[in-house]
């Protein structure tokens, strides 16, 4: 890109996973499409121990699917305080049956089916601390992605 060209921003995708980390991954992504006139697709990412529980009928689907819900509403609200338009899907970050299904890959490929310009996501902890399911594919994404990834 020459310096004569501007950079556009149509869709930034925020992945979330339920984590404050995620939040404020979302408040990022919301000031990028702010700034960028675009709007948010928030991919809600399931984690390993939530995707086996639901397989194996230890965790209630409707269980979580109410706890998704309600953090896609509270992050709602943040788009909504800035008058950005969101857009919410959901997708099991892990599977039972594919060897290949990882985070990483789940988040990549929503971004080339919503056509995402821009990727916010939470980074790696650096406190040791267990990792969400996202922290631990932010270097994946920040690896192999095609579009200008922020971590946050």
């Amino acid at each position: 890109m020459d310096a004569s060209e501007s950079f556009t921003v149509d869709t930034v995708l925020a992945p979330v996973d339920g984590s404050e980390e995620s939040a404020t991954a979302v408040e990022y992504a919301v000031a990028v499409a702010d700034r960028y006139d675009a709007s948010v697709h928030a991919l809600f990412v399931l984690g390993r121990g939530v995707v086996q529980g639901i397989d194996a009928g230890t965790v209630e689907e409707e269980a979580v699917a109410d706890s998704t819900q309600g953090f896609l509403d509270d992050i709602s609200h943040i788009a909504a305080d800035e008058d950005v338009s969101l857009s919410t899907s959901v997708d099991n970050g892990f599977s039972t049956t594919r060897k290949t299904r990882h985070p990483g890959n789940v988040v990549l490929d929503t971004a080339d089916a919503v056509d995402a310009d821009f990727i916010v996501l939470p980074r790696e902890p650096v406190t040791g601390a267990s990792a969400e399911v996202l922290e631990k594919a932010a270097e994946y994404v920040l690896s192999y992605a095609s579009q200008p990834v922020l971590s946050v």
